[in-house]
């Protein structure tokens, strides 16, 4: 894995808690340590708790018609979209922070997961099959659960996330796991605080 100093850093969080949120405590420790040498990196910060549109017919019809041809409403459907994009566009280093719900990741995540995924834009395809185009990024994950163990047959954030993120050509994924919390917290947070200062 690489761990380079980043230029441009993506936030994206996706906890419903904020005071006591141990997914958002994570990623700030992170980003703190990533920013270590350098306080002026730019960070966007991309709340998908404060809310991300869902795609509908309109979204799906214009997402699937040739720019050049796209109506003024498929568009201005679009234009939210194209915002969420760039965003990774211009970022080279993503952190996440995904609590595990109900053995998924949160549905404000996979809204923006919806948004993002766009033929031509973020993947193409060809005859061997779909190829993303947002490659030459790092992804940090720090994933949370109460009690779900990440990596077990009921987890179904953990590999979600590899594969969602390898599908729009992000590869280099590094997860941060402090899972089953309600068993042992201090020693699974001493762990992940241990993990990220080796960065």
């Amino acid at each position: 894995m690489s761990n380079k100093t980043p230029r441009n850093i993506l936030k994206i969080n996706s906890s419903a808690r904020y005071e006591g949120s141990i997914s958002r405590g994570i990623v700030d420790e992170l980003i703190e340590k990533l920013t270590s040498n350098n306080e002026n990196i730019p960070v966007v910060d991309r709340d998908v708790i404060k809310g991300i549109e869902f795609i509908d017919e309109t979204w799906v019809s214009g997402n699937f018609t040739q720019k050049e041809a796209r109506s003024e409403i498929q568009i201005n459907k679009l234009s939210y979209s194209d915002a969420l994009v760039e965003e990774i566009i211009t970022a080279d280093t993503l952190v996440i922070g995904v609590p595990i719900y109900n053995f998924g990741i949160p549905a404000p995540l996979k809204a923006w997961f919806d948004q993002i995924a766009r033929s031509n834009l973020t993947f193409k395809f060809i005859d061997t099959g779909p190829v993303g185009l947002m490659t030459g990024k790092k992804a940090y994950v720090v994933i949370t659960s109460g009690g779900t163990q990440s990596n077990s047959e009921v987890d179904y954030a953990t590999g979600y996330m590899k594969q969602v993120l390898e599908f729009i050509g992000i590869e280099d994924v590094e997860f941060i796991i402090a899972d089953q919390l309600l068993a042992g917290e201090e020693a699974k947070l001493k762990a992940v605080h241990e993990q990220i200062a080796a960065l």
